[in-house]
């Protein structure tokens, strides 16, 4: 699941300048230099026949940049420089590491809010998410620093005074592919377990938003890591189809749909390579009549429109006991009517523009497509394109957070996952019955419950089949914890001490202590 500070600092954002006031349309981000990084430093791609397409910033609708993929000679250059790395970082203490992971945290958060405010250009959400976005990459990153040194195995004591212990030993060369929903905390999400355990990753940021991932590469250079320890190649399905084929790959990390994380398995595969998947959610979100009201509305709210709605985590299923649904549709609809959509650099704002307009036109179809099912869902408020007062705006791809009231367990709406801001409500009776419900569904990321019955809570948290849960609370992922799914919503965790078992693998040493007992 974060003041203006200018961005002409020379060095760290290279070739990344923005001019202006604490607003999208008083500055502009113009994006000159490669965003490929690899070697220790960004890399113009020489094969000028690859054709290049246009990356556009959600808030304006205007081109950012071009951007160019990676074809196989520039994967193989990236790899190599990785392998290189590893072969120096494998070999580092743990507390060698850690000083190196701790000196990137400090300068990402002395460069809090220029890499805030370049996730904002490139990504469309508000400038208070962002900050928290790289709030979390830098926790994730000091968190990551601490396991470093803490890396052991276990000692077996067997007959003889003979034993045996065991290795805990990195993979090699990682791959990360990341989502455009979260493009800086996600690189940092997967960086961090892999370069504390040994590894060393190549990374390729979705081609919607590609540019904050190299400040990333370039922060790891200056705290001190080895060249290509951290590398960025750009582009999209092929190129990631190169990674994940690549023979001197060891591992494959992707974040993002079902059906892509199905192809990644299957060619991750072939190479006999392990793969953490971090997919789709459809997650239920249960209100029981006990609930204290309000904080229900909070939750349902924070479930459903943080990042426009685009978090794969989302509660967007939220399940009503009967009793309370007038007053909780009243107050969601209320409070919902009452967001403030626009200019997503300014403070106030708290809902941005979505990642691109074929993605806009997507979630607003959904909304269509509910009304005009059998027995149509009832708009309460918003599902509709929404132009900002400011001219310079008008071109971008905002919507009115939606809430749709009527739903059914059969509707599109509820069965599919929109990834925009369109709450789905829907009725129940009883404990037994919304937990049936609930479970109906091929995904299993997440799930919510909000009541004031403690062992009701529990009971309920049990018999969910989802793998990151919330009782009261919504959305909330500290690093110190897991993160990850159940059924088709994936393979693995993100964050918490138990990603170490994902990023290395696992040596066992016999020692003998007297001579060998020999059957021959």
């Amino acid at each position: 699941m974060a003041l203006l500070s200018s961005l002409r600092t020379p060095g760290l954002c290279g070739a990344l300048y923005y001019t202006g006031t604490r607003s999208i349309s008083s500055g502009t981000l113009h994006i000159k230099d490669s965003l490929n990084f690899w070697s220790g430093g960004r890399v113009s791609l020489k094969d000028v026949k690859t054709k290049s397409e246009p990356v556009y910033e959600p808030a304006t609708g205007r081109v950012l940049c071009q951007l160019q993929a990676c074809g196989a000679a520039d994967v193989n250059a990236a790899v190599r420089s990785a392998s290189a790395a590893f072969t120096v970082w494998s070999k580092l203490a743990g507390m060698e590491r850690a000083r190196v992971m701790l000196e990137a945290a400090r300068l990402i958060g002395k460069r809090r809010e220029e890499i805030a405010e370049i996730e904002v250009v490139n990504n469309g959400k508000s400038i208070t998410e962002a900050r928290l976005d790289v709030d979390s990459a830098r926790l994730c990153i000091e968190y990551f620093a601490g396991q470093a040194t803490t890396l052991s195995g276990q000692h077996v004591q067997l007959p003889g005074g003979s034993f045996a212990y065991t290795r805990r030993e990195p993979l090699g060369v990682c791959v990360g592919i990341g989502a455009w929903n979260y493009p800086f905390q996600i690189a940092a999400w997967k960086s961090a377990p892999a370069i504390a355990c040994g590894n060393s990753m190549v990374f390729k940021p979705s081609p919607v938003t590609p540019v904050t991932a190299v400040l990333l590469a370039e922060i790891y250079s200056q705290a001190g890591a080895p060249e290509g320890l951290f590398s960025v190649v750009q582009g999209g399905q092929e190129t990631g189809s190169l990674l994940c084929h690549h023979p001197s790959v060891a591992k494959v990390s992707f974040t993002g749909s079902v059906p892509t994380g199905k192809k990644i398995m299957e060619m991750a595969s072939r190479g006999v390579k392990p793969v953490t998947l971090e997919l789709g959610g459809k997650s239920p979100l249960i209100i029981f009549e006990d609930t204290d009201l309000e904080n229900a509305v909070r939750g349902a709210l924070m479930a459903n429109f943080l990042s426009q709605g685009q978090v794969c985590s989302n509660g967007t299923r939220v399940f009503v006991q009967s009793s309370i649904l007038p007053p909780f549709l009243k107050e969601v609809a209320r409070r919902t009517k009452a967001i403030q959509i626009g200019d997503p650099l300014l403070d106030e704002t708290r809902m941005g523009a979505l990642v691109s307009k074929p993605h806009l036109e997507k979630v607003l179809g959904y909304v269509t497509q509910a009304k005009k099912e059998v027995q149509g869902a009832r708009v309460l408020c918003g599902g509709e394109p929404f132009i900002p007062a400011d001219p310079k705006l008008k071109d971008g791809y905002y919507m009115t957070p939606c809430v749709l009231d009527g739903c059914t367990d059969d509707m599109t709406c509820v069965r599919e996952e929109i990834f925009g801001p369109v709450m789905s409500v829907l009725s129940f009776d009883t404990e037994d019955e919304v937990l049936r419900r609930a479970n109906d569904s091929a995904l299993g990321l997440a799930a919510g419950v909000f009541t004031k019955d403690v062992k009701r809570a529990h009971r309920v948290i049990e018999n969910l089949q989802a793998g990151s849960c919330f009782i009261n609370n919504y959305n909330i992922t500290p690093v110190e914890v897991p993160f990850g799914g159940y059924k088709a919503s994936g393979i693995g965790r993100e964050n918490g001490q138990v990603t170490i078992e994902f990023y290395t693998q696992l040596k066992t040493v016999v020692v003998e202590m007297g001579d060998v007992d020999s059957l021959f």
